[in-house]
C-alpha cells in the first residue's frame, strides 16, 4: 500500500483528506430504501443482524412470534446494507451495519438500503461500517436520540472512488479481513481450549487430590463414584448456614457507596468464582448498614445466584475473599461456612458440572432456573483433610493463574487484531492509503 498522490478536503469531518479523483455524494444520491413487506408470508428465510453480520435464524424458534407476525418483515435480497439504528441512546456498543448475501426477511425496525448501482454495495457497505466503528449514527440528529429512520440518514454524505478502484478495494478488504477473521477465530477457539483445560484440571484435583495415585474408596453418594480413601461426605447444611442478599432491585444502586455484589454480576464472564473482584461490585447507600445488616458478608461466605437463564449457569457464586464491608444484593443466597477455612477449596469444588449436578437434576423452570436454599442444603460435598484441602487450594490458584494468563495473552491478540482490522478498513475505504 501507498498514499495517493494528490488529495482534496472531502468536507466531511469523519473521513477529511480523500483523493482528489474521489467524489463526495450523498447517500440518498446512491441508495433507495427497500420497504418490501412479506405480504401472505411468501418468504420464510428468517435474517437477523447480529454483531455487525446477517445470519439465518430458524423461524420456528420465533421467540414466541406468531407467524402473521413475518407479513410485516422487509424482505432484503443479496447486497442491501441493513442499519440498525434503534436505541440509540442506551447501547453504544453493538455494531449496527450488516450486508445481506442472501433473499430473506428481516424485522422491519431496521432500515434497509439497496445501493441504484449494486457494484457499489460492498464497497458502500465496508465505508458505512467504518462509519458504525466511528460511532458516527450516535451524533446524528440533534439531542439524546433513541432511534433514526430513513429521512434522517440519507442526508448522510458519503464518498464514492471510480468503479475500478471499488472492485479493488472490495478485493483486498475482503482478502485480508478473511486473513484477520481466521487468526481471531484461531484465538478464540484457544481460549475455549484453555478453559477446557482449566474445567478439567478443577475438577481432577478437587475430586483426587494432589498426590499421585492416592488410595479410593467407594463415596456412595451419586455424582462421583469413588474419592480418596480419607475424604468424608456430608451434606451441604451441616457446614454452612443460609440467608439470603438485599431485596433491592438495580433501581437501588448508587454511584457511590458501600459495595455490593449481585447475580447479574455473579453470572459475569469474568468472575472465576474464587475472587471477588473490584469489576463485580456494584454500590448502594449507607442506610443499609442499618437497615439490612444481616446481609452484609463475612470473610469466607460463599455468595449463589439464586436464578440462572440456563442450566450451566445454575450454581454460579463467588467467594468472599475480602474483610471489609460487601453486600451480598438481589437474588443472592449467602452461604456461611461454620469454618472459613472451608471455602476456597469448596469454591473450586462448586465451580464443577459434577457437583452442579445435583442442582440441575432439581431445578425447575423453562426460561429462568432456581436455586433455592432448600436445593442446597440437600446437596452433598466431599471434604478432604484440613490440611489437603489448602494443598489443593493453592496448587489450583497457580495453576488456574498460569492458564488464565495465557488466556489473557490471546484476548489481547484478539483486541489487537480487531483494531487492526477497523484502523485497515478505515484507511482504505477513506482513501488514506492506495491498494495498489
Amino acid at each position: 500500500m501507498t498514499e495517493y498522490t494528490s488529495t482534496k478536503d472531502s468536507g466531511i469531518e469523519w473521513i477529511g483528506a480523500i483523493p482528489s479523483t474521489w467524489k463526495t455524494h450523498t447517500l440518498y444520491q446512491l441508495v433507495t430504501q427497500v420497504k418490501n413487506k412479506n405480504n401472505d408470508l411468501r418468504e420464510d428465510n428468517l435474517l437477523s443482524l447480529s454483531y455487525g453480520r446477517i445470519k439465518r435464524r430458524d423461524i420456528n424458534s420465533n421467540g414466541g412470534l406468531l407467524p402473521e407476525s413475518f407479513n410485516g418483515y422487509n424482505i432484503i435480497e443479496d447486497g442491501d446494507i441493513v442499519l440498525r439504528l434503534t436505541d440509540l441512546q442506551n447501547d453504544h456498543t453493538s455494531l449496527r451495519v450488516g450486508l445481506a448475501t442472501e433473499r430473506g426477511i428481516i424485522t422491519s425496525a431496521y432500515t434497509t438500503l439497496r445501493p441504484i448501482k449494486m457494484e457499489t454495495s460492498k464497497y458502500l457497505y465496508y465505508l458505512l461500517h467504518s462509519y458504525d466503528i466511528k460511532k458516527g449514527f450516535y451524533g446524528m440528529g440533534s439531542g439524546v436520540r433513541q432511534g433514526l429512520n430513513y429521512d434522517e440518514v440519507k442526508e448522510l454524505r458519503v464518498i464514492l472512488p471510480s468503479d475500478e478502484e471499488q472492485s479493488t478495494i472490495v478485493g483486498y478488504l475482503d482478502e485480508q479481513c478473511a486473513k484477520i477473521d481466521a487468526w481471531i477465530s484461531d484465538a478464540k477457539e484457544s481460549i475455549e481450549e484453555y478453559k477446557r483445560w482449566k474445567a478439567s484440571l478443577i475438577s481432577e484435583i478437587v475430586t483426587k487430590g494432589v498426590d499421585v495415585n492416592p488410595t479410593m474408596k467407594n463415596s456412595e453418594i451419586e455424582w462421583i463414584d469413588i474419592i480418596p480413601d480419607s475424604w468424608e461426605v456430608t451434606r451441604l447444611k451441616t457446614i454452612f448456614s443460609f440467608s439470603k442478599g438485599l431485596s433491592i432491585t438495580k433501581a437501588d444502586l448508587t454511584e457511590t457507596g458501600i459495595p455490593v455484589v449481585s447475580y447479574g454480576q455473579i453470572h459475569s464472564k469474568t468472575n472465576t468464582g474464587t475472587h471477588l473482584s473490584d469489576e463485580l461490585l456494584r454500590f448502594v447507600p449507607e442506610k443499609y448498614l442499618e437497615e439490612s445488616p444481616d446481609a452484609l458478608l463475612q470473610y469466607g461466605d460463599i455468595v449463589l445466584a439464586d436464578t440462572s437463564e440456563d442450566l450451566d449457569g445454575l450454581g454460579n457464586a463467588v467467594l468472599m475473599d475480602r474483610k471489609e464491608k460487601v453486600f451480598a444484593g438481589y437474588h443472592t443466597i449467602i452461604m456461611r461456612p461454620t469454618n472459613a477455612d472451608y471455602s476456597k477449596y469448596l469454591s473450586y469444588l462448586f465451580k464443577t458440572d459434577c457437583w452442579r449436578s445435583q442442582l440441575r437434576a432439581n431445578a425447575s423452570g423453562i426460561k429462568v432456573f432456581s436455586a433455592t436454599q432448600k436445593m442446597l442444603k440437600a446437596c452433598n460435598v466431599i471434604l478432604p483433610p484440613f490440611q489437603e484441602q489448602s494443598r489443593i487450594a493453592t496448587y489450583l490458584d497457580d495453576k488456574c493463574a498460569i492458564i488464565d494468563s495465557m488466556i489473557s495473552e490471546k484476548e489481547s491478540i484478539i483486541s489487537e487484531l480487531n483494531e487492526y482490522k477497523r484502523s485497515l478498513i478505515f484507511e482504505i475505504v477513506t482513501g488514506k492509503r492506495k491498494v495498489v
